[in-house]
């Protein structure tokens, strides 16, 4: 079963090779989706797969690559999207 998140990082997570490190993990984990740094400091994206990998994802979220350092993570259930199957940035 397919579920879609939204999810939005807060913290030191631009310039420190955030996004790549989102790519890489989804990929790793088979989740479509896509990852996009915002004026705000942030980094938001969505990412759909079995909820087992979503769960892992999000773990990954939560900590990021070593530079980073993640002081929020929102996460929220959206609709999925039919035909996606990369993981862009």
């Amino acid at each position: 079963m397919s579920q879609r998140i939204s999810f939005k990082v807060e913290g030191e997570v631009q310039g420190v090779n955030f996004r790549s490190f989102t790519v890489k993990q989804a990929k790793s984990l088979g989740i479509s989706g896509h990852v996009k740094n915002v004026s705000d400091g942030s980094v938001t994206g969505e990412a759909q797969g079995d909820s087992s990998a979503l769960n892992k994802f999000q773990q990954h979220l939560n900590r990021g690559p070593p530079a980073a350092s993640v002081t929020k993570l929102d996460v929220n259930d959206i609709k999925t999207k039919e035909g996606e199957s990369d993981f862009t940035q």
